[in-house]
């Protein structure tokens, strides 16, 4: 197999749905052991009805917000293997639309709750996983708004900066334990993500979803979507021995992004 992640144990957090099911499909599909954790019970369920269920894949359901859930999952998985050899640190929501001044602070709190601390939780407990097997990769999940600034989406903006200043930390201190860090910065996904976030943007300034999603498609020189399985398999490059000299890098898969207004 190509990229070969025969064997490699690989933790993706809320794995069930969307970047993270594609994702862990792309590692199965290379020969990977997926353990994968989700809050939305439905798409654990749905997980379960995958052919390697209980052989490479193990999914659980976990609240990447709460302390106590994360660390719940990681004894779980800990019954499995006591190492691994990658995490994704997928978790990651939203965020509201709107100007600054319209903004709640619990719009701020949540957002960074989720897509920057429940980075923490997860990590903190991967570290001593990926150190017991003398190196392995972590890969957090950003955004080409981690690279540039993003109008009326300012809480997501300052999370996925945020993500960029952690990975380029953890790489400094952790690539004497030949752990690698890096950020994947995907552009515009095709999925219920965005779905969403076309329609409260539509809504915000009184135009057309049709005219939003183009002025999206727009913003790539490639003028083209995304999808998910694309940072499946940029993940999978990552994880690889491919990807063994790489770390501490922003890596965008946005079709050469060029603006986000």
């Amino acid at each position: 197999m190509l990229l070969s992640l025969k064997n490699k144990k690989i933790i993706i957090s809320a794995g069930a749905s969307g970047i993270g099911w594609a994702t862990a499909k792309v590692c199965l599909s290379k020969g990977a052991h997926v353990f994968l954790c989700d809050l939305d019970s439905k798409s654990i369920k749905k997980t379960q009805k995958h052919p390697l269920n209980n052989k490479r894949l193990f999914s659980y359901e976990c609240d990447a917000s709460d302390e106590d859930d994360v660390t719940n999952f990681f004894n779980q998985v800990y019954k499995k293997t006591k190492k691994i050899d990658a995490l994704i640190n997928n978790v990651g929501i939203a965020g509201p639309t709107g100007t600054i001044e319209k903004l709640t602070s619990e719009d701020w709190e949540q957002t960074l709750k989720i897509n920057v601390i429940s980075h923490f939780y997860f990590t903190k407990l991967a570290i001593p996983m990926l150190k017991k097997n003398k190196g392995g990769s972590i890969i957090n999940l950003s955004s080409g708004a981690g690279i540039m600034g993003f109008p009326l989406r300012s809480p997501y903006t300052a999370s996925k900066w945020a993500v960029i200043g952690v990975t380029k930390t953890l790489a400094m201190e952790l690539g004497k334990f030949k752990i690698r860090v890096n950020a994947i910065c995907p552009g515009t996904i095709k999925g219920d993500r965005m779905v969403r976030v076309i329609r409260d943007k539509a809504k915000f300034l009184k135009v057309s979803k049709k005219k939003v999603e183009k002025e999206f498609v727009s913003m790539a020189s490639m003028n083209c979507w995304i999808y998910e399985e694309d940072i499946g398999k940029m993940c999978s490059f990552l994880i690889s021995s491919d990807g063994e000299r790489i770390s501490g890098q922003a890596i965008p898969v946005d079709g050469n992004a060029t603006r986000m207004d």
